[in-house]
């Protein structure tokens, strides 16, 4: 079956273009109680997650442009759009890690600073007030928004379970429960809770650090065999196209779409290794404000 380049260049763009949508439909899906008043599948699919990168999007439809026009293989080209999405995931930089542990570490600064505050603060609420002038970056916005509340009336325990869901963390959590029994009256030793509370965070770090540098070397391993099996299709394709030419067919597609599943399969299980997993959250069930609430914010 020889095809032409435009029609290759479409059948790659829609295949690209499906495969894409259906694992940003598949990602990040929270699910919740069910309701009466259900909402559209639209509303469903497009809430609770981050908004599409866009230069990132582009990049996977060029990918499926260029294979599209170099190969004529429709499959090729949807598998180089779903590579270019989710391979940087997998051997890039783990810059979800950084995150997750500058946002700990972060808790922990703001912790100790908010156990300073306590001996010469009036309250848990001045406290709170003070910290915020110098809060970490990380978690800036949050501490902000929860001096903010505790200025405008806000009932300590109603403003900190709002704080817990913001920053929704387990170590946060941890922060918090301490600061709401102290909030109901069991204040007692708060100081020594929170330093012991912020040296636990650190602790947390470190470990997540020695975890990271094993994990190096499954992302160097998937960079070699990534590399590898590109460079190998590359040179085949510009330097020997016969070689190639039984995945011209229609069975040829179908062959190179399982090969291409069975090295999806091995990058998501992987990628699954990699995954950072944290703890489970204290307050996951407590911390989410309600409507007026978050009205009143």
């Amino acid at each position: 079956m020889t095809m032409t380049v435009p029609l290759a260049a479409l059948l790659g763009l829609g295949t690209a273009f499906g495969l894409v949508l259906v694992g940003i439909g598949h990602s990040g899906r929270q699910d919740g109680p069910a309701e009466l008043d259900a909402p559209s599948w639209w509303s469903r699919l497009t809430s609770n997650r981050a908004p599409i990168d866009r230069r990132r999007l582009g990049s996977c439809v060029a990918a499926a442009l260029v294979v599209a026009v170099l190969t004529r293989w429709p499959v090729a080209a949807g598998l180089a759009a779903v590579g270019a999405w989710v391979l940087p995931a997998v051997i890039g930089p783990d810059r979800d890690h950084a995150r997750r542990v500058a946002r700990i570490e972060a808790i922990a600064t703001w912790t100790e600073s908010l156990r300073d505050n306590l001996s010469g603060a009036a309250g848990l609420e001045q406290a709170i007030a003070a910290s915020a002038i110098e809060a970490p970056e990380r978690i800036r916005d949050e501490v902000t928004r929860l001096a903010t509340r505790l200025r405008r009336s806000w009932r300590l325990t109603d403003a900190l379970r709002a704080f817990a869901a913001e920053l929704a963390d387990p170590t946060a959590d941890l922060v918090v429960a301490g600061l709401l029994m102290a909030a109901r009256g069991s204040a007692g030793q708060l100081g020594e809770v929170l330093g012991e509370l912020a040296d636990s965070a650190r602790a947390k770090v470190a470990s997540r650090q020695r975890i990271a540098a094993g994990r190096k070397r499954n992302r160097t391993s998937a960079r070699v065999i990534v590399g590898a099996t590109l460079t190998m299709a590359g040179v085949l394709t510009l330097l020997n196209r016969g070689y190639l030419a039984p995945f011209d067919p229609s069975f040829g597609q179908l062959m190179l779409l399982a090969s291409g599943a069975c090295f999806a399969f091995a990058f998501w299980w992987l990628a699954r290794l990699m995954r950072d997993r944290d703890t489970t959250r204290v307050l996951a069930g407590v911390a989410a404000p309600s409507e007026t609430e978050l009205v009143r914010s």
